[in-house]
């Protein structure tokens, strides 16, 4: 994914996770920069979410989920 900031750099973003929600079916992907080791959080229709609380909830879940996975696979 190749994100454009306003100082008009472009930045590339490698999607590492997809998440629903079981309640109201949304979905996320969440996206991750190397190079400036950054996050970012997009819709269902690779939007960033503006909503900075529910894009950190959905890092916060992504993150734990990954590191529970990798715990059960050592």
């Amino acid at each position: 994914m190749l994100v454009e900031t306003e100082d008009d750099r472009r930045l590339e973003y490698e999607v590492v996770g997809l998440l629903e929600d079981e309640e109201n079916r949304d979905s996320y992907a969440i996206c991750y920069n190397k190079a400036n080791d950054e996050f970012i959080v997009t819709d269902q229709l690779g939007k960033i979410l503006e909503d900075e609380e529910l894009a950190q909830e959905v890092l916060d879940h992504f993150l734990t989920l990954a590191e529970e996975s990798a715990e059960e696979s050592d």
